[in-house]
């Protein structure tokens, strides 16, 4: 381990121990350096790497301090290294929180979707009519992969728009996100290779990683600061990792976005190790204020980065299609399509190059991001007034997920079985990560009209959590 990195650990350890309390001034860089017999540029970086953590702060002309988030922070969970013989079988729970949430009489709070109510239904069905009508023989070999051409020119116009210059050639067309995130992990790995992901995570990562015979190493995340890059590169310097699957935007579960200074850390770390990274970022146009923040792709200089997006989650999710900006990996991501589901439904590509190529998308995409923002603030509200006063509630902009903790003695997969019965779904720990430091955290869907019902679920919501409680009690 480098010696900037002992420092961290060492004083971090001291910060969560209540050494150094929250306002300490911290010794000077020279003190340090005296101390702990480090060069000073050692010691100027462990501090640099504690500020950007949010450990500490600096004050012009005084010094370092405490910062005031270090204080209550929890201790994370550890770097994680899961073998194939160890990985927790989540199919059967993740394939029945789904199902669940399918049935009206059930209360979504668990699903992954928004709802599908605030989807503009009228104008895709009317351009998926459109296209049906010109539909020639030769247009379904036209849409094989890489895909529909006019619809990868609107992405790479897309992305142009925020500054990432990629040609329509690297963009691959797939059957959703999902497939997009599955066939770029393929391009890039073989059977018994490691695999980073955050902890907790994605479900899907986890799945897919089991399915393809991968192993996972879960680097910790929380809702402030995202994934440790410092766990990480522990991690990149212990195990052979080969790719990183990572959501920079509105991170599923927990909600955070990376900030444009992190992401280009990560992407240059991921270089200095020649780790691919899959950019699972679904999320992306489901964000909080005037400016779409940029994804880590925006930082990639050599094609490392094979950035996946979808449009199920902010327009259609019946169509499923997606696409990954697959970089130097495209034309093997191509080939393995090919062999697996073969290519993306043709009306389907048609019908959203043509509805993209109006304003109408954009205008959705506005209404779309106000409506989640109301929504999100009105279940933000109702849960804390029924949660325990010890209970966390994220507060991350954008999406509409809610990452929840409770008291650590609450369990919510007996919540979630509890909830069930009552016509509530929730989405709990368990699904996020193979291990079991999230039992008492669920993830809420607040996408959902906020009404009567609403209300009435989350007070039973309440109840249950209660009545959970004081059995431990």
């Amino acid at each position: 381990m480098a010696k900037y990195q002992q420092l961290v650990d060492q004083l971090r350890e001291q910060i969560e121990a209540h050494i150094w309390p929250t306002g300490e001034k911290l010794p000077s860089l020279r003190q340090q350096a005296e101390q702990s017999g480090l060069s000073l540029m050692t010691v100027m970086h462990a501090y640099e790497v504690l500020e950007s953590q949010g450990w500490i702060v600096s004050k012009p002309q005084s010094g370092y301090y405490v910062a005031p988030r270090a204080a209550s922070s929890r201790a994370r969970p550890p770097v994680q290294a899961i073998a194939r013989t160890d990985q927790a079988d989540t199919n059967s729970f993740v394939f029945d929180v789904l199902q669940a949430t399918r049935d009206p009489a059930i209360m979504p709070f668990g699903s992954a979707f928004p709802d599908p109510e605030l989807f503009p239904q009228r104008q895709l069905m009317r351009s998926l009519v459109k296209v049906s009508h010109t539909l020639r023989p030769g247009d379904a070999l036209n849409n094989l992969p890489p895909g529909n051409e006019a619809l990868r020119k609107i992405l790479a116009q897309r992305y142009a728009q925020q500054g990432i210059t990629l040609s329509p050639d690297d963009i691959v067309i797939t059957n959703g996100a999902m497939e997009a995130l599955n066939l770029s992990l393929q391009a890039v790995t073989e059977p018994g290779d490691w695999v980073v992901i955050e902890n907790p995570s994605f479900y899907g990562a986890l799945q897919a990683i089991e399915r393809l015979k991968l192993n996972a190493i879960a680097i910790a995340s929380d809702v402030q600061q995202g994934i440790d890059l410092q766990e990480l590169e522990q991690a990149l310097q212990r195990w052979p990792v080969k790719a990183c699957w990572l959501m920079t935007n509105r991170q599923n579960p927990l909600g955070y976005t990376l900030s444009a200074e992190r992401k280009q850390q990560l992407v240059a770390l991921l270089a200095r190790y020649d780790v691919a990274m899959i950019e699972d970022d679904v999320y992306s146009d489901l964000y909080s204020g005037q400016d779409k923040p940029l994804p880590a792709k925006a930082f990639d200089r050599d094609g490392r980065v094979l950035h996946c997006g979808s449009f199920s989650k902010n327009l259609v999710a019946g169509f499923r299609v997606g696409w990954v900006a697959a970089g130097r990996y495209a034309q093997r991501v191509q080939r393995i399509q090919l062999m697996s589901t073969l290519s993306t439904s043709a009306p389907m590509q048609l019908a959203l190059a043509d509805f993209l190529s109006t304003r109408s998308y954009d205008t959705h995409l506005k209404r779309l991001r106000q409506t989640l923002a109301k929504r999100k603030q009105l279940a933000q509200q109702a849960l804390r007034r029924v949660l325990p006063a010890d209970a966390h509630v994220s507060d991350t902009p954008g999406g509409y997920f809610l990452w929840i903790a409770l008291p650590e003695h609450i369990n919510t997969t007996a919540l979630y079985h509890l909830a069930l019965q009552a016509g509530i779904s929730i989405a709990p720990g368990q699904l996020f990560s193979s291990g079991d430091q999230f039992s008492h955290c669920f993830r809420f869907n607040t996408a959902w009209p906020w009404d009567s019902r609403a209300e009435a679920a989350v007070e039973t919501l309440g109840q249950l959590i209660a009545q959970l409680a004081g059995a431990r009690r």
